[in-house]
């Protein structure tokens, strides 16, 4: 593989909607991300080693904030609203979900409905096979995150089940 391969894959990735793309020919590995997931801020910054003295206590005033509305927003709250509002049912596959087991059927399940474990909640369908995706919980189906014929990543948020 020479570099003029390389950068055309680049480039296609790049123009795609994939995050992440990994290749293996003969003795080349190339592995790309995107890197599009939100990493969760904190009220502090990471030291760099030059900033950094090991034999010393960290005081607040070497903590540097990045933004002074951070410094208002308690970390845990969002993590407890998550938590409050019930289970989460994730993409096991990368695939297009279906909603319904054809297109003149109705959807498997709308918001409001009842499940119970083992209820079929949506198909994904991935290199020509059809996947059922099963509720791993009893209870309410309160929030759908994904639509019909939606390209889905893997572990991406489908359902939410309170």
């Amino acid at each position: 593989m020479d570099f003029d391969q390389v950068k055309e894959i680049l480039e296609l990735v790049d123009k795609s909607e994939l995050t992440e793309f990994d290749l293996q020919m003969d003795n080349v590995t190339l592995r790309m991300s995107k890197n599009t997931i939100a990493h969760p801020l904190s009220n502090q910054t990471v030291l760099t080693d030059q900033e950094t003295r090991f034999n010393e206590p960290v005081r607040k005033e070497n903590i540097q904030h990045t933004s002074p509305a951070f410094e208002e927003m308690p970390i845990s709250e969002p993590l407890a609203e998550i938590v409050a509002e019930g289970a989460m049912i994730h993409s096991p596959i990368v695939g297009i979900v279906y909603m319904a087991p054809s297109p003149d059927q109705p959807a498997f399940k709308k918001v409001g409905d009842k499940v119970t474990i083992g209820e079929t909640l949506c198909i994904i369908e991935a290199m020509k096979l059809m996947n059922e995706i099963k509720s791993e919980v009893d209870g309410t189906i309160t929030e759908i995150l994904i639509e019909d014929e939606q390209v889905v990543e893997f572990n991406q948020p489908l359902f939410r089940i309170a």
